[in-house]
């Protein structure tokens, strides 16, 4: 059997497989949760196992020898050769990404093609009020910034602290003196991850901590200094300790 036949008789076998190697990796290696929700890793896990039974089979199964009969032969012309190098720069390309280069969490770049702070990505408001009286040092990203979102006033915050852990992405309205510590909230895969975030009054803080870099901070809340601002709440910290990305860095 000729290259190009084989190739056109394998190639979706072998980006199975591709796939198939680079899910099961990310399960075994816990880096799964950098696309899915932890919902769905047992379902993913298996449904990889029987994908993987699937190609095996068909390996198995289905003799070379068909192909003779059920696939023509090239013409032969001049651009005959495009279509084996199309495919095999696919597979290459699709090796490369899934299993060659580490998987990376979303950024600033996605920020800002989504909603920072969408209804979509905050909890309800009957969540927001339950969590009234709570114990505010668990509280996530995601927490203090639906509070916010949902009209918590000045006099709510006046006592509170907020202890979390985010990257830093810069406030569109005032990027010079304040940004958000961010996270992503995660409903089903990173497809639909939706960010959130707390504004941060830290005028210069570019000068210290780079877009996207992570921040641990613990501040209390005040009314915000910047006068540019939309945010008229933010943390106001005397301090922020640089950080190293959590491993699992999304909200769910």
């Amino acid at each position: 059997m000729s290259f190009r036949r084989l190739l056109r008789r394998w190639q979706g076998a072998l980006l199975s497989i591709v796939g198939i190697v680079a899910t099961v990796y990310l399960g075994v290696s816990g880096q799964l949760g950098l696309y899915i929700h932890p919902r769905y890793f047992v379902f993913t896990m298996v449904m990889a196992v029987i994908a993987a039974a699937l190609v095996v089979a068909a390996f198995a199964l289905l003799p070379a020898a068909e192909d003779e009969h059920e696939l023509p032969e090239d013409d032969g012309g001049r651009w005959a050769w495009l279509w084996p190098a199309g495919s095999i720069l696919i597979i290459v390309a699709a090796t490369v990404g899934l299993l060659v280069l580490p998987p990376a969490t979303l950024t600033t770049a996605t920020v800002a093609k989504r909603d920072l702070n969408g209804s979509t990505s905050l909890i309800t408001q009957k969540e927001a009020s339950d969590l009234v009286g709570g114990d505010y040092s668990t509280f996530t990203v995601r927490d203090w910034s639906s509070l916010l979102r949902q009209g918590a006033g000045e006099d709510f915050f006046a006592d509170k602290t907020a202890t979390v852990t985010g990257f830093v992405t810069p406030d569109t309205s005032d990027p010079e003196n304040v940004f958000f510590v961010a996270r992503f909230v995660v409903s089903c895969c990173a497809v639909d991850a939706q960010p959130v975030g707390i504004p941060v009054y830290y005028p210069g803080w570019q000068d210290e901590f780079p877009t996207d870099s992570w921040v641990a901070i613990e501040s209390g809340f005040n009314t915000n200094p910047s006068i540019r601002s939309d945010e008229t709440i933010a943390l106001v910290p005397s301090e922020i300790t640089p950080t190293d990305q959590p491993a699992q860095p999304y909200v769910y």
